[in-house]
């Protein structure tokens, strides 16, 4: 028995002549709960007890445990890396953290995304998406900005 194999997924890349300054490139939701905490945790080897231990993260003046600063980081640019059709594309991405986001037990907090083209350099190939971060009405990463070659 043959295991199966993926398919490539194909994404039309964006078309640099029909882009416009104030284009919105996408919008998602990112749901995160305890348990997706943990795997990120094992996967970036970041196992700092103020992201899996409420009692720690308050003796430290944190409302509770909060989500991993680079896991937010992370999952908002993916919504640029999927409007490109390939992560590859993405040459730069800078942010500031601005505040935590905290996630109950049970529970999960709900990360809001959005993303417009922030400047276009059509002789580079060049855009730059800026991204909108968002916990609860409230900016979580600040200037987050990807540049994109197309």
């Amino acid at each position: 028995m043959t295991e199966p194999t993926a398919s490539p997924v194909t994404t039309a890349r964006p078309d640099l002549s029909a882009l416009a300054v104030g284009d919105v490139v996408g919008t998602r939701e990112i749901a995160v709960d305890r348990a997706r905490l943990v795997r990120y945790a094992g996967a970036s080897g970041d196992f700092n007890p103020i992201h899996w231990n409420d009692t720690f993260a308050q003796s430290v003046d944190l409302p509770g445990v909060i989500a991993h600063g680079m896991f937010t980081m992370g999952a908002a640019v993916a919504l640029v890396e999927d409007w490109a059709g390939d992560p590859g594309a993405v040459v730069d991405y800078q942010t500031r953290f601005t505040r935590p986001v905290p996630v109950p037990n049970p529970g999960e907090a709900v990360i809001s995304v959005s993303g417009a083209i922030g400047a276009i350099d059509a002789e580079a190939r060049m855009v730059r998406v800026d991204l909108t971060v968002t916990f609860e009405g409230a900016k979580v990463l600040m200037k987050a900005q990807a540049v994109v070659r197309l």
